[in-house]
């Protein structure tokens, strides 16, 4: 059972619930020592739940996170993320990510810009500095309220992503029915981009769970299908390692639109997206990528609350 009111119900200041009793009596949606409260929020349909375990927070176990991720009997989620307190001075925050099997992830590029805005609201600013497992990151809010991340640098060695064998990561020598030589990256985890004449015709429900398990990704890998709209868009489905198909994968985004630079399928180092969960006309709704000169790549989106509450602990 969850208990939770939606955003608009009950406003909230951070993460943390504070239990509001009156007359001795607790309300049936006030939290006890004996639920874990929790933030869900989504950019672009690729949703999550938010943890804050900055203060007294229980461990957060794969039993746990496949409870809460359990879309019928729990509250659901792509990703759930911890927000925790950095052990580098220099960050504000440290952000951990789990996929809805209860495996650790080392990046989530739209669970970081939608949390770092949450934690920007809180701290009443526009620039965060971030720590992962995966690296540091920085975020900031636009005008437009839509928000930037910068994901680090892109790897590119096979080393790095990891693959099996040495190859030009480029064109990886696999294949898979329409599905042939994707371009491999590391975004802090490892993603495979398949270019492909029409998105849509792809059976990735088919497609992603061998090619997420292929011997070539001794860690597994994101799977991406994309598709070249035009000199500065494309269109992008992806199977997430851990989790499945998504409405949107930043990290995913990241990789892909790496990779159609590097294959010179776009013009200039720019490139807008369209995601699953992108809104028809909605430019707004499409996801940024900009690969800097100096490696670094840039991420922006909108991101979204959808409701807060307690997850019952026993």
């Amino acid at each position: 059972m969850v208990r939770g009111q939606s955003a608009a119900a009950r406003p909230t200041a951070g993460l943390t619930a504070r239990p509001n009793v009156t007359s001795g009596v607790a309300s049936p949606y006030i939290p006890d020592m004996d639920t874990l409260p929790f933030v869900k929020m989504h950019g672009l349909g690729n949703d999550f739940v938010v943890v804050d375990a900055r203060g007294n927070a229980p461990a957060i176990t794969p039993d746990l996170t496949r409870a809460i991720a359990d879309r019928h009997r729990g509250v659901g989620f792509d990703q759930l993320i911890v927000i925790e307190t950095p052990p580098d001075k220099g960050a504000d925050v440290f952000f951990r990510f789990y996929n809805s099997d209860g495996s650790e992830a080392g990046a989530c590029g739209n669970g970081t810009r939608c949390v770092a805005d949450r934690v920007m609201a809180e701290r009443g600013t526009d620039q965060l500095a971030i720590q992962t497992i995966a690296g540091s990151l920085e975020a900031t809010r636009n005008p437009d309220g839509r928000v930037t991340v910068d994901m680090g640098p892109a790897r590119l060695d096979w080393r790095e992503i990891p693959l099996a064998d040495a190859c030009d990561t480029n064109a990886v020598p696999i294949e898979l029915g329409p599905l042939a030589k994707p371009v491999a990256t590391s975004m802090g985890n490892p993603h495979a981009t398949f270019f492909v004449p029409d998105a849509e015709a792809i059976d990735l429900e088919k497609l992603g769970p061998p090619l997420e398990h292929h011997k070539m990704f001794p860690q597994r890998a994101n799977i991406g299908v994309a598709q070249i709209l035009g000199p500065e868009r494309m269109r992008l489905r992806v199977w997430e390692r851990g989790t499945g198909i998504t409405l949107a994968c930043g990290s995913g985004a990241c990789a892909a639109g790496v990779a159609a630079i590097r294959r010179q399928l776009v013009a200039g180092r720019k490139v807008s997206i369209v995601v699953d969960g992108s809104i028809p006309s909605d430019p707004k709704s499409e996801v940024e990528i900009e690969w800097l000169r100096d490696g670094h790549v840039l991420m922006t989106g909108p991101t979204a609350m959808s409701f807060s509450g307690f997850w019952p602990l026993r």
